[in-house]
């Protein structure tokens, strides 16, 4: 099946089962400032789930449209996009578990026709501590179900993703039980950080197996919430049975909530038995008008037609939500998506322009659907294609001006004036002196972030002091990844120089990611004593604390921030340690353990799983907290 037909199916499917199909919500939701855009179908539902009643009754499915900019720098794997659709169906206060997990089997097996075989279940485990107990009804439920197609389906007991890449799995294994950092949700996360007096409850993941070969570079054994790309996650059904009425104490919801969300392009990428989300009906027409305009194919240009084909997809539908290209929140996004798609497009060697050429395929292929998408085709045509057109005049003035500057070579202040008054890429500054023959000196990245930070302390009201520091929650192991990141920041910075910066981080219950400019590749000696310095710290049990100050003494006394960032008048300061052993001392807005022990309960150390180059200059650093003994030493 297409993707397309996917998504018509499963709305005729839950029509015929008593739901209303609604249209979807906008990808900026209304009345919500609190967040930039919908970034799952859930998010316009979160009134009803938690009490209000629905205009159109207690079933309700859809197709919602989502964006997650913060998974932008990830665009370029087979599987991480912006954009995309979850395909979703509530019960609200109607049926629960006996019906919705059968109906989702059907559904993937007798309608989209995936092979039963290839389908595994997670479960929560349960947490004792709560008086919440394991989910044995809905393991119970898929395993009766793979039963009538022939299948035993095994039920084990997982725990933690870490105690999966320990564990592992056996052949008869197909149901699996893990603990509330994965198969449990609530607005706060984890039953303990679930906010008092919101339903939460036991969710259930459904994946599908490509059969690919376990990389042990992410654990030593694989697992169906292993990262390898064995196993994608397909879609999740969340049973809101209980509220939260004081600090661990739950109790029964009277009328229990099922929560269904289903990405649409995964299960289109199960349905072609092929990882590679790129290569779905929705995607592939996009990729196919690139390769015809550039001459040149996607296998050997699988990032750049990637990028291009997601952001573009994007920003057509901001477009038709009413977001214009600019300088601030929503348009700021849509500003860098084009951009980065127009960047893309110089590794095709598209000079000219050529978003008219793909924008008409984009509207063509949602207009369908979405009627909307057809009504203000021509409209988004003219908002993206004045956008490239911009930019490729600011390209083009920042070429010119490049060859004034870089004869005789290319400083980092150069780079700094290219990228600030003529908006040139600092990649393209770098590459285009490499192509060009103009060694570039050694320092080029030290000089650019020194003129950077002055510009970023001219520049402190710009934001009001907001910094989320690219945490992706606020459960207990986001606050101990955020925490883990300062150290590691400190870590690079004694072992380079206080030259290294931040360019970018991004923590979720699973690792943090953190981005830094460096001019070579980490040695395994500066890996070690990355990760000796930060466990030093953990053992030491620094203790954490934090006061405002002005922007300017606290850039005066020391505190680092990240690169590029803006501040208000007062900012939030962090410091790890106190009187003549401080480790880390950083403008952040949190939150954080408090104290640096913490990182080691259950015999956790801190270990650096990857280091990779991600641009000229560059560098990426993923890391986890595990078990001490028996830690992987691959990177």
């Amino acid at each position: 099946m297409t993707a397309e037909e996917i998504r018509q199916a499963y709305l005729d499917f839950f029509t015929a089962r008593g739901h209303v199909v609604v249209p979807r919500a906008k990808l900026v939701p209304e009345g919500d400032p609190t967040t930039l855009f919908t970034g799952s179908g859930m998010q316009p539902m979160i009134p009803y789930l938690l009490g209000d009643s629905h205009p159109d009754g207690q079933r309700i499915a859809n197709s919602q449209t989502c964006l997650r900019a913060q998974d932008i720098d990830e665009v370029g794997d087979n599987r991480h996009t912006t954009f995309f659709e979850m395909l979703g169906n509530w019960s609200l206060g109607d049926f629960f578990k006996e019906e919705q997990i059968p109906w989702m089997f059907e559904f993937l097996t007798e309608v989209v026709g995936l092979d039963p075989k290839k389908l595994y279940m997670t479960c929560f485990i349960g947490a004792p501590e709560y008086k919440i107990p394991k989910d044995t009804e809905a393991a119970r439920l898929w395993q009766d179900l793979f039963k009538t197609v022939g299948i035993d389906a095994q039920i084990a007991d997982i725990g933690s993703e870490t105690d999966g890449y320990t564990r592992g799995m056996k052949t008869s294994e197909r149901i699996f039980y893990y603990d509330g950092s994965k198969n449990w949700w609530s607005r706060g996360g984890d039953p303990e950080n679930t906010p008092i007096g919101d339903p939460c409850g036991p969710d259930t993941e459904m994946f599908y197996d490509f059969g690919i070969p376990h990389d042990p570079s992410f654990g030593e054994h694989c697992h169906p919430n292993c990262d390898c790309g064995r196993f994608m996650e397909i879609g999740n059904n969340v049973f809101m049975a209980y509220k939260k009425v004081g600090e661990g104490q739950f109790e029964p919801l009277a009328k229990p909530n099922v929560d269904h969300g289903s990405g649409l392009e995964r299960i289109a990428a199960a349905a072609i038995n092929d990882p590679d989300v790129f290569k779905i009906s929705l995607i592939r027409s996009i990729i196919d008008q690139l390769e015809m305009l550039s001459g040149k194919k996607y296998d050997a240009n699988m990032t750049a037609m990637r990028v291009i084909a997601d952001h573009l997809r994007a920003a057509v539908f901001l477009a038709v939500d009413g977001v214009i290209p600019s300088n601030k929140e929503q348009g700021y996004v849509m500003r860098r998506l084009i951009r980065r798609a127009v960047r893309f497009a110089f590794d095709l060697g598209l000079e000219q322009n050529f978003l008219p050429a793909i924008v008409p395929t984009i509207v063509k292929i949602y207009a369908k659907d979405f009627p909307e998408i057809a009504a203000a085709g021509q409209a988004t045509i003219t908002i993206l294609a004045k956008e490239e057109k911009s930019f490729r005049q600011t390209l083009r003035k920042g070429l010119k001006e490049f060859q004034k500057v870089a004869n005789d070579g290319l400083t980092g202040e150069e780079v700094f004036t290219l990228y600030d008054t003529y908006g040139f890429p600092i990649e393209l500054s770098i590459e285009e002196a490499l192509q060009r023959g103009i060694t570039v000196p050694d320092d080029w990245r030290e000089r650019f972030d020194a003129k950077m930070s002055e510009q970023r302390a001219r520049s402190q009201t710009a934001t009001k002091g907001v910094f989320k520091g690219g945490l992706g929650g606020h459960t207990m192991q986001h606050k101990k990844y955020h925490t883990a990141t300062h150290l590691l920041q400190s870590a690079l910075r004694e072992i380079f120089g206080d030259q290294l910066h931040q360019h970018g981080s991004n923590i979720t219950e699973e690792r943090l990611r953190f981005d830094f400019n460096l001019d070579h590749k980490m040695t395994p000696e500066e890996i070690t004593r990355a990760e000796n310095l930060v466990n030093g710290w953990i053992a030491a049990d620094l203790p954490v604390s934090f006061r405002e100050y002005p922007t300017q003494e606290a850039l005066d006394m020391g505190a680092i921030g990240p690169f590029g960032e803006r501040y208000g008048e007062t900012v939030k300061v962090y410091q790890m340690g106190e009187d003549g052993h401080i480790a880390s001392l950083e403008i952040c807005g949190g939150p954080h353990v408090e104290h640096t022990s913490i990182l080691a309960e259950g015999d956790q150390k801190f270990k650096i799983i990857k280091e990779e180059a991600i641009a000229a200059g560059m560098r990426r650093v993923k890391a986890v907290l595990q078990p001490g003994s028996g830690a992987p030493d691959k990177t």
